[in-house]
């Protein structure tokens, strides 16, 4: 058998695993781990604060089908500070390892200096959580912490490792280890049949394609699925992209926030929903009474306790979304074959009809910039393999119901837990995933003070994106002038130089703090100029290879639909009601 350090046999396993990258900030009580590390072919980048790093390892697993990003921090405070990552990667199913340091074994009880039970701290937000007492379970405790992450509903872990425990020698022969088979559950036979019996015999059936589709990569399944019984599909926040939003058969979200006009309507005409890989996200549904009434239910989900936890389906289906997709697929294909699939065109006519005319106006031209306007420009700006990133906030309700997402896995998001500031180290770890794709964050201006620091990693590790930052300014981080925003300054935009106001009442000065962590930024007043600045940030990015952002002086309240329930949207800003005979115009989503 080979002798080695615990911390030697823990980099054979990570790297069998498949793991090619870690985000961290070395310690004290975690530098065996690092001094592994450093002769492993794991890649280190360092972080500048530790919830940085659990949300970068977030980007990058969320970026990429197979990956599982990595966070790595001493003892005390810095797991503790990683908790608000664990929470979102939890919430939103995200499989992360974050591995923390610990003081010696014998110093657990003694209220040594940075000597926390931080495992019991992250329990509740983890798969799994665990502070390590042998050396010699430390292979094994790493590749049971990928069996967890990848089996089932997916989702973090957190091992907790003391300097003691670190620094064991331990026989392990990595040659006689490998991965653990991963386990997710498969729906039985009659469950889909009677699945598909329901959808066939519904005057009005939709599918919700939930987050679970793009973990299981089977957006093609789904899309084949609702081809077949011609079904019209309604992406959740965290399935936006399993269907083209310009594919025919896709009808819009639904919900308070996110959601289009169009994609409300359908659902309240609706008679059937089968959901699939999704949760009934109370921002979704809204009143549950309105949500389910006049209509029957079939919920399919990994984890079986999802199953009735939001309210009762009439039929419920355990089942990775991937099988189940493969299932409903093979029997949708022995009915069609059978001449028994009914396929609701004059329903899905309907549905296409509101999607021609119950659209709303986003080419607005007033100054102080509408958000509208702004995603209106990032929709023509870039193309559809462009990977999108942000997180919570008007701008992600704006986004959710302006912006056009056309393929899996390009629409990250942090869903449920909604995080300041998630997006700037989720762009690092979705980029480092994906070197070859463009990656573009969306954030406001409140969001962007939290964590702007980690922009420096991105410009220290050459990693570039663009940033569209939309400020209104609206928390009371500035000074507001009584009669709105001044318009002293103007950007003047050359591809070879950019001047940047000065702060004035904009509050922080977005610009030069971008600049001063190695970054290129741009403020644009008017609508007219949005375009050219997303140019030069994608040609600065490229040349440069650092995070350029462009930042929108947008109005400071805007009349964008939301409402308590999902029939009682409220909005104020001009609709377009088309003739049938035309087409959308690019001005409208």
């Amino acid at each position: 058998m080979a002798r080695m350090t615990a911390m030697q046999a823990a980099m054979k396993v990570m790297e069998s695993e498949g793991v090619k990258d870690v985000f961290g900030v070395p310690g004290a009580a975690i530098l065996p781990f690092y001094e592994a590390l450093k002769d492993s072919s794991i890649r280190h980048y360092l972080v500048r604060h530790e919830e940085g790093g659990t949300h970068a390892a977030e980007g990058y697993t969320r970026a990429k089908a197979g990956r599982i990003g990595v966070c790595i921090g001493t003892s005390g405070p810095a797991g503790t500070n990683m908790v608000t990552g664990l929470y979102s990667a939890m919430a939103d199913s995200s499989p992360i390892l974050c591995i923390t340091g610990q003081a010696p074994r014998a110093k657990l009880h003694k209220e040594d200096f940075q000597a926390i039970d931080v495992a019991a701290i992250t329990r509740p937000v983890t798969k799994w959580s665990l502070t390590v007492m042998e050396g010699a379970q430390v292979p094994w405790v790493f590749r049971q912490a990928f069996h967890l992450m990848r089996s089932g509903r997916p989702g973090p872990v957190h091992i907790d490792l003391p300097l003691d425990v670190q620094k064991e020698i331990i026989e392990y022969d990595p040659d006689a280890d490998e991965p653990l088979a991963v386990f997710k559950p498969r729906p039985g036979r009659k469950a889909i049949a009677k699945a598909v019996d329901m959808l066939l015999a519904a005057e009005r059936p939709i599918i919700i394609a939930g987050g679970g589709i793009i973990n299981a990569d089977a957006a093609d399944l789904l899309v084949e699925f609702a081809e077949i019984t011609n079904t019209p599909v309604i992406p959740t926040l965290m399935g936006w992209g399993t269907i083209a939003d310009d594919h025919p058969l896709n009808a819009g979200m639904i919900g308070l926030q996110t959601q289009h006009r169009y994609g409300n309507a359908t659902f309240l005409d609706s008679t059937f929903v089968l959901g699939i890989g999704n949760r009934w996200a109370n921002r979704q549904t809204g009143s549950l009474n309105v949500f389910t009434a006049g209509r029957k239910f079939v919920h399919i989900d990994i984890e079986p306790t999802q199953i009735g936890r939001v309210f009762c389906p009439d039929l419920g289906i355990v089942s990775d979304a991937g099988y189940a997709l493969e299932a409903l697929v093979a029997e949708a294909k022995a009915r069609a074959a059978a001449g028994a699939i009914r396929r609701h065109n004059s329903w899905t006519a309907k549905v296409n009809e509101r999607k021609r005319t119950m659209l709303r106006r986003t080419d607005f031209d007033n100054v102080p910039v509408k958000p509208q306007r702004v995603f209106e420009e990032i929709n023509k700006a870039f193309d559809r393999d462009t990977q999108f990133v942000t997180a919570i906030g008007l701008y992600q309700i704006a986004s959710g119901q302006f912006q056009k997402i056309y393929k899996p896995r390009n629409y990250i998001i942090c869903g449920q837990a909604g995080p300041l500031g998630w997006e700037i180290s989720a762009c690092t770890g979705a980029k480092l995933a994906n070197p070859d794709k463009e990656v573009v964050g969306v954030v406001g201006d409140y969001s962007f003070q939290f964590l702007i620091e980690e922009l420096a990693v991105a410009a220290q590790y050459k990693v570039p994106f663009v940033i569209v930052l939309l400020n209104n300014a609206y928390l009371g981080l500035i000074r507001q002038a009584e009669r709105g925003y001044k318009m002293d300054y103007e950007v003047q935009l050359n591809f070879n130089n950019v001047n940047c106001p000065e702060i004035g009442d904009y509050g922080v000065d977005h610009v030069r703090a971008a600049e001063a962590f190695g970054c290129r930024a741009v403020r644009v007043f008017e609508p007219g100029k949005i375009a050219g600045a997303i140019d030069w940030a994608r040609n600065e990015a490229k040349t440069l290879r650092v995070p350029v952002i462009v930042e929108v002086i947008t109005e400071k309240v805007t009349n964008i639909a939301m409402g308590p329930e999902i029939d009682q949207i409220t909005e104020f800003e001009e609709t377009l009601d088309l003739p049938s005979e035309m087409d959308a115009p690019v001005g409208a989503v």
